[in-house]
């Protein structure tokens, strides 16, 4: 079985002190390949620098929603110039998080707006954050599709909406990522939008060091290594074989990312 956890944050604390011993767990369990990923100008430069040390890691660089009251045109020109590594596969996460509203909603459409167009001009794809949104953030991607230019790719990462959600976001050609969330036992209408995303359109992350899956919940502190049960899951939910359900997520997610 070879997985790529497709969103990771190994350079916050819990995992970066013994990041060594977490990429030989991941690689020991299958999970072969890790997308790192920024949050701020701090964490973007960490995760760019971490992505240069392993040779299947790679890095998206981006603002998240609850930072979004920090961007500036300087963000721009940082992200910018990060991205000229050849590690960094996506711009993000950003996005709308209305739940705790850390930075006023129209900074954060000014922040998520400002990605998109950084993204467009980089051909990187987008990883989205988006909660208690969803109608707000499909209005600003609308205004993206259909010009010359448009977006490479965009996946809504750490999905937690409806299946109904799920149809949207595939009818206008998105993707969806879910994490261990989905073998939760509260979380029937996750699994009822997992049954309808095709492999093709799927791919799979742990958002370590956050929400561990079953049966590991329980454990404080996730890790890639711990994202086969997820696919385990998942695979066993759509009726196929896990070594298969792997191998499909896996081409997607290469795919979507241009990992070669």
């Amino acid at each position: 079985m070879e997985l790529i956890d497709t969103h990771c944050h190994l350079t916050f604390e819990q995992l970066a002190w013994e990041i060594d011993a977490v990429v030989q767990r991941s690689t020991a369990a299958g999970v072969t390949g890790w997308i790192t990923v920024g949050t701020d100008s701090q964490e973007n430069r960490k995760a760019v620098e971490l992505a240069e040390r392993f040779e299947n890691m790679y890095a998206a660089v981006g603002v998240h929603p609850h930072e979004a009251k920090d961007f500036t045109a300087e963000t721009i020109a940082e992200l910018k110039e990060l991205a000229k590594s050849e590690k960094v596969v996506a711009v993000g996460e950003t996005g709308l998080d209305f739940h705790y509203n850390f930075s006023n909603q129209s900074d954060q459409r000014r922040a998520f707006a400002a990605q998109l167009k950084v993204a467009r001009e980089l051909h990187l794809p987008v990883i989205i954050h988006c909660r208690e949104a969803f109608a707000d953030m499909m209005d600003i991607l609308e205004q993206f599709i259909g010009f010359e230019g448009r977006l490479r790719g965009v996946v809504f990462h750490c999905f937690s909406g409806t299946a109904e959600q799920a149809r949207i976001i595939l009818d206008h050609g998105f993707y969806i990522s879910l994490t261990g969330v989905v073998t939760f036992k509260n979380a029937a209408e996750i699994r009822r939008a997992a049954e309808i995303i095709p492999t093709d359109r799927l791919m799979l992350e742990t958002d370590c060091p956050y929400m561990s899956p079953e049966p590991m919940r329980k454990r404080k502190i996730n890790e890639p290594a711990l994202m086969i049960h997820t696919a385990r899951h998942l695979a066993e939910l759509k009726g196929m074989d896990p070594a298969d359900f792997a191998e499909a997520v896996t081409a997607t997610s290469k795919s979507f990312f241009d990992l070669g």
